[in-house]
């Protein structure tokens, strides 16, 4: 890296027509006076950015910590700010959305386009029913439908609940009955690395087992034959052709505070937290983060490569951009399909000039050299952004060299489901170190405390604390209050402070270098996986008495951690390599792909506190060859 003008030793440092070209210029000062007046800043910005139908009596509400409310009695819904109000100006003309299937199948919507079909597929979920506060499942692929149902459900103040694409029956299944959604929309089947995923197959199971589902809506992808229901299930096309469908719907009128969705995150216990977020606080959020992080300019074209199942995809592909008036990019299919260089011929198609990705795709494409990238023109790009887990310094400046050719500074930003947007994260105008996500963004408070809640020395690891609230947080856990506030608000109540469940170190010039989860929650190529799902999907096997899971790091440094499960078999079953692909299967086709162990080790016992928890972390230890660490609590 010394060859690269910017870098002084380990630290980049912007160019200063980067600097002078952000939207925020000087960190400091604006971090400063959001740290000093929390409500008056976000209020501030509220006012001059965004469009209330009434506006606030109060900012902030902390009446009720940790239950906050941001623009207290305002009313508004995120659909006026990211649909309707661009109808009036020359934004309706601009392409919101362009899109290419995996096949090469290409299509763009300009901002009336897109309103036009959102309208038509509201009237569409009107017309059946679905009204105000109600829940509605969404499982599909990377379509631009996806996004379209779910601006169609926020439009008429339903919820939407977006299952990931690659989650298999039992997972589809337990969102769907744990939300009592009403409606399920899916695809026939989506295309990844040139073969179809059954998505309508795995619907049909989950729907015929669920209580809640009235009605089934789905998309023709693929155009494979697929086993439709009568009177349950109708094609998305033949709904969109009929009568019902009319393109000039009425946005429902919204509570600041009301639910805009529920998304599901992997938890320490079995049962995923179903994460609720409001139409207001979230609108200001995740379109400021966006805004000031990436700073996105009118001709930029945005691409988030993540899928619109996770909260990367709600924020960064759906919400923000179009509340902006962005023009985004959506892709379909896998990096390497049918080439390593798929992307970076995407990139240069489409003249890109944003790339935000995560850190396992970035390994994942690095292991294919320079000579893939080095093929296309990627001179478009001007930011790069890393999200889902840290990203490793090497990683970090193959992606800066090769990727952003030196010249693009990287955005790597640490963020939860549970907090809507960006919290740690650089400004394209701060110096940047490989493999720290900087510091809070203006008016996120965040620290690095000991077990007391006392800050940490420079460089020594601690928990991740933010210490105010913002405006794109969680309100609650849906239909679970009590384990909204055990979960994130009890470890440090006397101090009022929000745990996000990660590790972190502080340096001395105050970047925050995060570590990884403390909690029983493994992240395989940036996704978080809940270790007692995983385990009751092993344990669900005939075979296996009792099971526990860690995460450990990937040999072949691409996924970031690979799952490796230790089992105790039942009587009348004997350990075999047959039996060990068999559980993997199973947990594969339980949880889907992603959730599969890499590894299964039979064993006779697992360490086990006094009160019978398992003690993963000694499994860990012992893997990594690390000190155990107290085993006083241990019972044998």
């Amino acid at each position: 890296m010394a060859d690269d003008k910017n870098m002084v030793g380990d630290v980049y440092f912007p160019a200063p027509e980067v600097v002078s070209a952000a939207h925020i210029s000087d960190y400091d000062k604006v971090h400063q006076a959001a740290t000093e007046d929390l409500a008056g800043f976000w209020g501030k910005i509220a006012a001059e950015n965004y469009e209330w139908y009434k506006p606030w009596e109060t900012v902030l509400d902390d009446s009720n910590a940790p239950f906050y409310k941001w623009f207290v009695n305002a009313k508004v819904n995120i659909i006026h700010n990211a649909l309707d109000r661009h109808m009036r100006t020359d934004t309706r003309n601009k392409a919101a959305l362009i899109f290419e299937g995996e096949k090469g199948d290409t299509r763009v919507y300009t901002y009336q386009q897109l309103n036009h079909e959102v309208c038509k597929f509201a009237s569409v979920l009107r017309s059946m029913g679905i009204d105000k506060g109600d829940r509605v499942t969404i499982y599909m692929g990377r379509i631009p439908e996806l996004m379209i149902a779910m601006l169609a459900c926020a439009k008429i103040g339903a919820m939407h609940s977006v299952v990931y694409g690659g989650f298999s029956t039992e997972a589809l299944l337990g969102r769907i009955d744990d939300s009592k959604s009403k409606l399920l929309i899916t695809c026939d089947g989506a295309w990844l690395r040139g073969s179809i995923i059954e998505l309508k197959h795995i619907a049909n199971e989950a729907v015929d087992r669920a209580g809640t589902i009235q009605s089934v809506i789905c998309v023709k992808r693929t155009g494979h034959e697929v086993k439709m229901v009568s009177g349950r299930d109708y094609w998305y096309h033949d709904l969109m052709n009929l009568p019902v469908a009319d393109p000039k719907a009425k946005t429902e009128v919204m509570d600041a505070e009301d639910p805009l969705f529920i998304l599901y995150t992997s938890g320490t216990t079995g049962k995923p937290k179903a994460i609720l977020h409001t139409h207001g606080g979230y609108m200001v959020w995740t379109s400021t983060t966006l805004k000031w992080v990436f700073d996105i300019k009118p001709e930029d074209v945005w691409w988030c490569a993540a899928d619109p199942g996770w909260i990367t995809g709600h924020s960064y592909i759906v919400y923000a951009p179009l509340v902006l008036g962005a023009t985004s990019f959506m892709y379909e299919g896998a990096p390497t399909h049918p080439y390593p260089d798929r992307w970076w011929s995407l990139v240069a198609k489409y003249n890109i000039t944003i790339l935000y990705t995560a850190p396992t795709a970035i390994r994942g494409l690095m292991r294919f050299g320079r000579s893939w990238p080095g093929k296309h023109d990627l001179s478009s790009l001007r930011l790069l952004g890393s999200v889902g887990e840290p990203i490793n310094p090497e990683a970090w400046k193959w992606y800066h060299r090769v990727i952003g050719q030196e010249r693009c500074p990287i955005m790597d930003t640490w963020w939860q489901t549970e907090t809507g947007g960006y919290m740690i994260t650089p400004l394209p105008s701060v110096p940047l170190k490989p493999g720290s996500a900087t510091r809070g963004f203006p008016g996120i408070q965040v620290d690095v405390v000991d077990e007391e809640g006392d800050p940490v020395a420079a460089n020594e690891e601690g928990y991740l604390v933010i210490k105010a609230p913002w405006p794109g947080m969680l309100r609650t856990i849906f239909q679970d209050p009590d384990r909204y506030v055990q979960q994130y608000w009890s470890r440090f109540a006397e101090q009022g402070w929000y745990l996000p469940g990660d590790s972190a170190k502080k340096d001395e010039d105050g970047y925050i270098w995060v570590i990884g989860r403390i909690d029983d929650v493994i992240k395989v190529s940036g996704y978080r996986l809940g270790t007692a799902e995983i385990e009751s999907a092993l344990v669900s096997h005939a075979a296996v008495a009792e099971a526990a899971c860690i995460g450990v790091p990937d040999p072949n440094e691409v996924k970031g951690n690979i799952i490796k499960a230790y089992c105790i078999l039942r009587q009348g079953f004997e350990p075999s390599e047959k039996l060990s692909m068999a559980l993997r299967d199973h947990v594969g086709h339980e949880m889907g792909p992603i959730a599969k162990p890499a590894t299964v080790e039979f064993v006779d016992g697992l360490p086990k506190t006094r009160s019978g928890k398992i003690m993963r972390r000694i499994l860990k230890a012992r893997v990594m060859g690390q000190d155990e660490g107290d085993l006083s609590t241990l019972a044998d």
